[in-house]
């Protein structure tokens, strides 16, 4: 289970599992990738259910 976030001057990746964590950076900034992060932890119950929804076992 995973995240892409995609900006103006780069993408990132974002593991959801077994922990959130950073996969890949590709030109995110360090304070882009912690506002991401901390976006990402606040919202995890919500992505975690859309991703079920979108790809159910």
């Amino acid at each position: 289970m995973h995240v892409h976030v995609h900006g103006p001057r780069g993408e990132a990746k974002f593991w959801l599992e077994p922990a959130i964590s950073l996969a890949q950076n590709y030109g995110l900034s360090t304070q882009q990738i912690d506002v991401v992060l901390r976006v990402i932890q606040e919202h995890e119950d919500e992505i975690r259910k859309a991703w079920k929804t979108q790809f159910p076992s």
